[in-house]
């Protein structure tokens, strides 16, 4: 569940309420008095205007079978993340042993995790099995969910200073009473290999500007679609979603590689009808098949992020995992699709040991 309460500036509540964008339930906590700072301006600080993205479970999507019958063609091909991050493993693993043998050094990742969530729990083991795989060193520390900022400020001081790791990742989310900004911001530029810290999303935002890294997921999706033959140059992209860790740096990568793009997000008018424009359609918003075959473009590329954890006690972890795309209606309009497990995520484990492996390169001077 999303925080039901908001704390602006006067400013940025009056802006708010004259463009009816504090959807219901949400309440003013506290107007912050910062307004004098911006007297000469009528726009708010950027931060006040910062209200949650809830998303109406409730989307009305046009009838699926009348719109199918509106044209004819074949089923959409699959995307294998799962092949073509195994590739990507193996030079990773190559490029570690030449590493080890030439200097006696590997790459070091540490991570850490907070609290006990199923879904980070199974992301962290499976970075852990990647990381062996490739015969990269591999640290967790596990701190508890009421741990203090402090705790994991500790634990990242560590980390900045030890000389044997060179990537840092902070498992997200963090519980709620943690500042997430905070705890990313700690994290030493040169080891962000998860791309989080601000200087290397504003790197990643500025033509001309090269990041040290780019945030796993988007850069995973990028690599499918390049190593798809997929051409993102003058295409129309839409991105479902604007998180900080995937769909604006989606956003902004898919802008580098000079595709035009639009954002849908939980306060988008109309949103069915500007994804169904799409020729690359990537979808990112966190909600079950919220993506059904009416908001496909037929022939369009569909990249699904999404990784929701839907009950099912006949899995061994007593659930699985399904995309923000309703799969079975989006290959018979999508010319190509990605399926959920076995898709992004793959993908997104294999950025991680490449950004790491960069990492290294650079502390190690290692060409």
């Amino acid at each position: 569940m999303w925080r039901r309460m908001l704390s602006v500036t006067i400013a940025g509540e009056r802006w708010l309420r004259r463009r009816n964008c504090l959807p219901s339930g949400i309440r003013v906590l506290c107007t912050l008095k910062t307004d004098h700072a911006y007297r000469s301006l009528k726009s708010p600080s950027l931060v006040s205007l910062d209200i949650p993205d809830i998303w109406d479970s409730n989307i009305v999507c046009s009838d699926f079978h009348s719109f199918q019958a509106s044209f004819n063609r074949n089923m959409g091909r699959r995307i294998d993340g799962l092949l073509v991050a195994k590739e990507i493993r193996f030079g990773i693993a190559t490029e570690v042993s030449r590493m080890k043998a030439s200097i006696g050094e590997v790459p070091g990742l540490a991570v850490i995790l907070v609290g006990q969530r199923r879904d980070s729990q199974v992301y962290v083991r499976n970075k852990i099995a990647a990381c062996e795989e490739v015969g990269i060193k591999f640290v967790l520390t596990e701190l508890p969910d009421n741990c203090t900022a402090d705790e994991i400020l500790n634990a990242l001081t560590g980390f900045n200073k030890d000389s044997s790791i060179h990537g840092i990742l902070v498992q997200l989310p963090l519980p709620r009473h943690l500042d997430e900004g905070r705890i990313l911001d700690a994290i030493r530029l040169e080891k962000d290999v998860d791309g989080v810290h601000p200087l290397n999303m504003g790197n990643l935002a500025m033509h001309g500007r090269e990041p040290l890294f780019i945030p796993c997921t988007p850069k995973g999706c990028v690599e499918l679609l390049l190593r798809s033959d997929v051409e993102i140059m003058g295409k129309r992209a839409v991105v479902i979603g604007r998180s900080n860790i995937v769909g604006l740096p989606a956003s902004l990568l898919l802008q580098r590689y000079h595709a035009t793009v639009s954002i849908v997000h939980p306060f988008t008018k109309n949103p069915e009808n500007i994804a169904r424009e799409a020729d690359i359609l990537v979808a990112a918003a966190g909600v079950p098949n919220v993506v059904r075959g009416s908001w496909i473009k037929p022939g369009a590329i569909v990249i699904d992020v999404g990784t929701n954890p839907i009950e099912d006690p006949s899995c061994e972890n007593g659930y699985r995992l399904i995309g923000d795309v309703c799969y079975e209606e989006a290959v018979k309009v999508a010319s190509a699709v990605t399926p959920v497990p076995g898709g992004v995520g793959p993908m997104t484990v294999a950025m991680l040991l490449f950004n790491t492996l960069e990492s290294a390169r650079r502390a190690l001077s290692f060409i």
